[in-house]
């Protein structure tokens, strides 16, 4: 009985002590209401004119759908920005005709996150995803699906670098 009651007792306690979890697997501040997600600019030498807009536009839904926080266009408790910095096609196989049988698309994304609440928090990083596909198929008609398994990709991994500190 005595157990119990000092177990009670003690489970407000330990449950301040864990404010910086919560069940969607995120660590973020509890004084934290708002992410500014910037724009991601075209830097690479290759253009996808589509890529700035998908991966700004995933990013944004990440946030919205995961965390607690208000997506705003400048001034958040956070902040990522960033710019595309490649845009790569390469081989990644030839057959005995030495002739490309597979190929790998590379998409690097530079992004920069601060956090206003605790700077130590505070990044400036690459990430970079890629997939590879078939080369007896156009890069044309590969490309958009592509695309979209990247983003997917590098937006989870920019999600867990700035909020789930994974």
């Amino acid at each position: 009985m005595k157990l119990s009651k000092l177990l009670l007792a003690a489970l407000p306690l330990l449950l301040t002590q864990c404010w910086w979890y919560s069940f969607s697997g995120t660590s973020i501040h509890p004084e934290a209401q708002s992410i500014s997600v910037s724009y991601i600019e075209n830097r690479a030498e290759r253009v996808n004119p589509a890529l700035s807009n998908t991966l700004t536009e995933a990013l944004m839904d990440k946030y919205t759908k995961l965390t607690r926080l208000s997506v705003t266009q400048d001034g958040g408790d956070y902040s990522v920005s960033g710019q595309i910095t490649g845009y790569t096609i390469a081989s990644i196989a030839v057959t005995s005709d030495e002739v490309a049988s597979m190929a790998r698309l590379t998409v690097t994304v530079k992004i920069v996150f601060q956090n206003k609440l605790d700077a130590s928090e505070n990044f400036d990083k690459s990430f970079s995803a890629y997939e590879d596909y078939d080369s007896s198929i156009s890069f044309d008609a590969a490309e958009s699906g592509l695309v979209d398994t990247i983003v997917e990709k590098i937006v989870e991994d920019i999600f867990n670098a700035t909020v789930a500190n994974w």
